[in-house]
């Protein structure tokens, strides 16, 4: 019998909660690459500290900055705008970046009362940026709340996988079996590390992400759980987008999915918003980048006609939560939104 620190969190009872499980707090990674959002930074902070504003109102924020004088810079921002102060925590935790969605940890959790992280490795999207303080997160964040640390060591990002907290999990091709992140493994070996690190049983694989997408397909920009069986994916009627084709293609996959407990899942249609264009380039708008806070879900919006109709679909799926729209437009010209920057801590059972 193999002791307990040669098993895997699958074989100890772990799973990787849904999003909607109750949440302790949420972490993000404060902000401060200029050249994610070139010329544009200063704008995303409006937005950006909105989100913030509204996740404090029901659950602890952990916010990641450099030094002590962004800490000071952004809890005045806070104050001004009238967030709930009690529910924020700065760590001294230096970043690359913001994108904590990949960068942070997976919490996992067991019915017997325990929870621990998965520390895998990230190599920002396939070595395109610079990763070394953002790949030493998940282990300051395990010291600081001195939980055991499972390190598959392969590369992922959390964003490049969906979960429904009963088996289900879905990722893409496009990313997962793409060279760049782990190019000794093949699909049958990375699923095996989704299933005995993530406690998933059953893995539904899609084909591409959006265009605009630099992380290579990245699941949480097209296609969502919103509960065990109701699957939210985008949609591109215009046949002449060059999306539509992609989304299409997934949707298809989607309609002849059977989920681990048997049943066919339910399916929500979102249309994709307006084309958003930055400087010529075609950004990866989506409202699928939406988060899911322990009484709200997050949408990001685009200042386009199909933000309403996206809000009055989600206020369908999620009745028990208000959907709150937040300007994403320069946002993400960072080539991400709210969910790419945030990553749940769950409560224990």
């Amino acid at each position: 019998m193999a002791n307990s620190e040669m098993k895997t969190p699958k074989e100890l009872g772990y799973i990787f909660p849904a999003e909607w499980h109750r949440h302790t707090s949420t972490w993000l990674s404060y902000p401060h690459k200029e050249a994610s959002w070139p010329g544009k930074i200063e704008s995303i902070f409006p937005s950006y500290n909105l989100f913030i504003k509204e996740l404090a109102q029901s659950e602890r924020v952990n916010i990641n900055v450099n030094d002590e004088e962004k800490k000071s810079l952004v809890e005045k921002q806070l104050k001004e705008i009238g967030t709930n102060l009690d529910n924020v925590s700065f760590h001294f935790f230096k970043t690359n970046d913001a994108w904590i969605r990949d960068h942070g940890p997976a919490f996992v959790i067991n019915n017997n009362g325990a929870k621990a992280l998965i520390d895998w490795n990230y190599n920002a999207w396939g070595g395109k940026y610079e990763a070394d303080l953002d790949n030493l997160i998940p282990k300051l964040i395990a010291e600081h709340l001195s939980l055991k640390a499972f390190n598959p060591g392969i590369v992922m990002e959390g964003g490049s996988i969906e979960v429904n907290g009963r088996g289900d999990l879905i990722t893409t091709k496009a990313c997962l079996l793409n060279e760049n992140r782990n190019p000794s493994l093949n699909q049958a070996q990375i699923e095996d590390k989704l299933i005995n690190y993530y406690g998933a049983e059953k893995i539904h694989w899609l084909e591409e992400g959006i265009v605009g997408d630099d992380t290579d397909g990245h699941v949480d920009d097209i296609t969502r759980f919103a509960s065990e069986d109701t699957i939210i994916t985008m949609v591109e009627p215009d046949k002449n987008d060059e999306n539509h084709a992609i989304l299409q293609a997934n949707l298809d996959l989607i309609k002849k999915m059977r989920l681990n407990n048997g049943k066919q899942p339910n399916i929500v249609e979102l249309l994709m918003p307006s084309p958003v264009f930055y400087e010529g380039e075609r950004l990866p708008a989506s409202y699928a980048n939406f988060y899911i806070a322990n009484d709200k879900v997050i949408v990001p919006t685009y200042k386009c006609k199909e933000d309403d109709k996206a809000v009055y679909i989600l206020e369908e799926v999620f009745p028990d939560r208000q959907i709150i729209g937040i300007d994403s437009t320069d946002i993400i010209w960072g080539l991400g939104s709210y969910h790419c920057l945030s990553q749940q801590e769950p409560e224990i059972n």
